[in-house]
């Protein structure tokens, strides 16, 4: 079992929303934090045809129980509860966590999202602050949800998650009608995975219009399942990229998308991979520390590339899957360096010792992610 990083503190507030992909422990943890709750679990199909024909049941018994803590998990299955739970929070003392992996449906229902009374949390795949030994060739071949990266031979449940992602997350919750294309949409995006987003190309590969594949990826971003990174976009003197480029939030899952066996080291897909994964690590340590710091990659119309800038260049990070760093891999950063004012750069790859070179500090991945998580980096 794993001990999560977030932190779910309601002593000063009486409700809040958890978002995150399914599967990622958002269940456990909650029970785990709140073990004294009242659970409301829309998984169960009972319950669900209950609360969805009587919405006023939950009203009806938190006013009769009072407990003090009611978790509502899966809240995107009866959105029509969220007024009843507004009620709760107004004119009780009960406390109300409620869980989901998506909100796009209570939005386009124009459900009461409590109007800011509840704080938003989000839960992230696992990351190195929560695993004992991190095993970095399984992170990136099983992925960081829990139960996968946990399984001996993760193949068969990242194949599963894939198709139960489809089914029920999309199709269920009625996302889009057309799921066949949703599905090539999908392999797609695993192709061109952390490439500079061509929504014309993908839009032909997909036989889908223009804007039905910006549709489709608003519905990963909405689901959690994925996010853009956009580009940095002020320059003293260089001419940068600004298009976005875009991420899934697992390397295992993008690795069941496209169908791969097992991601083999010194492999340009393993430097992939490895970029992805640690890109996702810090997106996880600014959620759940709080930073609200943007994130942005950098590159220029020549070529030179730095893989993630954190706030206003607080820290530039590139990342090499190599255990021999050359000159060449710094260029990126210098070149960054000279146009900007950068606080600190930082070179993460598979060395075994720290050092610095050219006012880069070249760290191996696992002691970027002890500093990272201590706040040594930013």
């Amino acid at each position: 079992m794993f001990e999560r990083t977030l932190k779910i503190d309601l002593r000063d507030h009486n409700a809040a929303f958890l978002w995150g992909p399914r599967k990622t422990g958002k269940t456990t943890l909650l029970r785990r934090q709140f073990p004294d709750a009242v659970f409301y679990d829309l998984l169960e199909r009972g319950l669900k045809t209950r609360l969805t024909v009587n919405p006023s049941r939950l009203r009806d018994e938190v006013a009769a129980n009072k407990p003090r803590t009611v978790v509502v998990d899966e809240i995107q299955k009866v959105p029509d509860l969220l007024d009843e739970v507004h009620w709760c929070i107004e004119n009780t003392a009960t406390r109300f966590v409620l869980c989901g992996s998506s909100a796009r449906k209570l939005r386009r229902g124009a459900a009461n999202l409590l109007g800011g009374r509840a704080w938003r949390f989000e839960l992230f795949p696992l990351t190195t602050a929560e695993i004992a030994g991190p095993d970095l060739g399984r992170i990136l071949n099983h992925g960081l949800v829990p139960r996968h990266y946990l399984e001996a031979r993760p193949e068969r449940s990242l194949d599963a998650y894939v198709t139960d992602y489809i089914n029920e997350e999309i199709q269920a919750e009625a996302l889009t009608r057309n799921i066949p294309a949703f599905a090539r949409f999908l392999e797609a995006v695993a192709l061109t995975h952390g490439e500079l987003t061509n929504y014309s190309n993908i839009a032909r590969d997909c036989g889908v219009s223009h804007n039905t594949v910006r549709e489709y990826y608003q519905i990963l971003d909405d689901t959690l399942l994925g996010h853009s990174l956009q580009a940095w976009r002020r320059s003293r003197s260089r001419r940068l990229i600004e298009t976005a480029k875009f991420y899934l939030f697992d390397p295992g899952v993008v690795r069941a998308l496209k169908g791969m066996p097992r991601v083999q080291p010194r492999t340009e897909e393993f430097g992939r991979a490895f970029e992805h994964f640690m890109i996702e690590e810090v997106r996880a340590y600014i959620s759940y520390r709080e930073r609200r710091m943007p994130i942005a990659f950098w590159r220029t119309s020549t070529g030179f590339e730095v893989d993630l800038v954190v706030g206003q260049m607080d820290a530039a990070i590139e990342f090499k899957a190599t255990d021999n760093v050359k000159p060449a891999h710094l260029r990126g950063l210098q070149a960054l360096s000279t146009d900007e004012k950068v606080r600190a750069a930082f070179l993460v790859c598979l060395e075994q010792t720290p050092r610095k070179t050219a006012g880069v500090l070249v760290l191996p991945w696992l002691d970027f992610c002890r500093r990272l998580w201590a706040g040594e980096i930013f």
